[in-house]
C-alpha cells in the first residue's frame, strides 16, 4: 500500500528544506501548525512572521516584503485567502506582479468536519482570473515539494492549493520532473484521456484500472498547474484518442473542467465530461464520505468516460 502524506505536510517540509535560501521569509495567519509552516519556523525562525488573523494585512505585509527583495510564502487556509484576501491578493501582489507565493492550505471539501464555511470549492477559479497569478495543484508529496522548489525559481505571484487529508504518494522522488506549466502523461492510452489535479489524479489512476477491465483504453494526464495550463499535451489528447474527463476536487465552472474546455473549444473540439463538484457547497461530514457523496470518485470518472466515448462520431 502506497505511503499517504498530506500536501499540507509536504509543503512545512519543503519549505523547511528550501529555508536555507536567505530570500525566503515565511508568513503566517496564526495556522502555522495547521498550514505546517511551524516546521520553518522551528528552522528559521528569524526569518518566519506570524501576522495574526488578519489574511488581508497578512498579503498586504507579504506584497512589502517582496518589493524589498524577498522570497515571500504567505499561508493560511484557502477559503481566507482566495476568499476573505482577494482585493489585497489582487491589488497588491498580482497587478504589480510581486513575487509572493500563496500557500493555501485545507482547500476543496476534503477539509471535512469544518463544514462549507472552510470548503473552498471556488478558490481556483478566483485565482486563475487574476492576470499574473500562476495556479498549481499538487496532486502528492512528491509533487508538492517539487512545486515548492519551483515557486521558489519563479520570479511573480503563485497559489499553490494544498489539501489537509493525507494522500497517496503517487510519483518516485529521483525520477520526477516538474515543470511550470508543463503537464504529465502518467500512463497512456488510446480511447479517451482522464485529465486530473490534485488529489483527484488517485482517483483518475484507478478509473483507468476499472475501465480496463471493460476493454476501454484510458490514458491518464496529471494537471499539476491549472494556470498556465499545457495547451500541447491536452490538444495532442484530444487528437489522439477523440474524448476528454476531467477530474477536479472544486466546482466545474471556473476550475480545471472550464480551462480544459478553453483550451479544446478554441482549438481541437471533442466530446468531454468533468468530474467535479456540480456548483454545490460542502457540507460536514468525514472525507471520504463527501468525496464518495459529491461523485469525486474514481468509479464516477469511469462512468462519465464511457458517456464521453458515446458521443464520439
Amino acid at each position: 500500500m502506497a505511503q499517504k502524506i498530506a500536501t499540507r505536510e509536504a509543503y512545512g517540509n519543503a519549505l523547511a528544506e528550501f529555508g536555507g535560501n536567505e530570500r525566503i521569509v515565511v508568513l503566517d495567519a496564526d495556522l502555522s501548525k495547521s498550514t505546517k509552516t511551524d516546521t520553518f519556523k522551528k528552522k528559521y525562525p528569524e526569518r518566519f512572521f506570524n501576522i495574526g488573523i488578519a489574511e488581508g494585512n497578512l498579503m498586504a505585509v507579504a506584497a512589502g516584503m517582496a518589493t524589498c527583495g524577498k522570497i515571500v510564502f504567505a499561508s493560511t487556509f484557502a477559503i481566507f485567502a482566495a476568499l476573505r484576501a482577494c482585493e489585497q491578493i489582487r491589488n497588491s501582489i498580482c497587478y504589480p506582479r510581486l513575487n509572493v507565493k500563496i500557500g493555501a492550505t485545507h482547500a476543496g471539501i476534503s477539509v471535512g468536519e469544518d463544514g462549507a464555511s472552510h470548503q473552498p470549492v471556488e478558490d481556483m477559479a478566483i485565482m486563475r482570473a487574476l492576470p499574473n497569478m500562476v495556479v498549481i495543484s499538487p496532486a502528492d508529496a512528491v509533487e508538492t515539494k517539487f512545486a515548492v522548489k519551483a515557486a521558489i525559481e519563479y520570479d511573480g505571484p503563485v497559489y499553490l492549493r494544498l489539501g489537509r487529508l493525507s494522500v497517496p504518494v503517487i510519483f518516485d522522488e529521483s525520477t520526477y520532473k516538474f515543470e511550470i506549466g508543463k503537464g504529465v502523461t502518467v500512463s497512456d492510452g488510446s480511447d479517451v484521456t482522464i485529465i486530473a489535479t490534485g488529489l483527484m489524479l488517485q482517483y483518475a489512476i484507478k478509473a483507468k484500472e476499472l475501465l480496463a477491465e471493460e476493454g476501454i483504453s484510458a490514458r491518464v494526464i496529471n494537471i499539476h498547474t491549472v494556470k498556465p495550463i499545457d495547451k500541447d499535451i491536452i490538444i495532442k489528447a484530444a487528437k489522439e484518442t477523440g474524448a476528454i474527463v476531467t477530474a477536479e476536487e472544486h466546482n466545474i465552472i471556473g476550475g480545471l473542467g472550464s480551462a480544459v474546455a478553453e483550451v479544446l473549444v478554441e482549438n481541437y473540439p471533442v466530446p468531454m465530461k468533468m468530474v467535479g463538484i456540480e456548483d454545490k457547497y460542502g457540507k460536514s461530514g468525514k472525507p471520504d464520505a463527501l468525496l464518495k457523496m459529491y461523485g469525486l470518485t474514481a468509479e464516477n470518472i469511469a462512468v462519465k468516460a464511457k458517456e464521453a466515448l458515446r458521443m464520439k462520431k
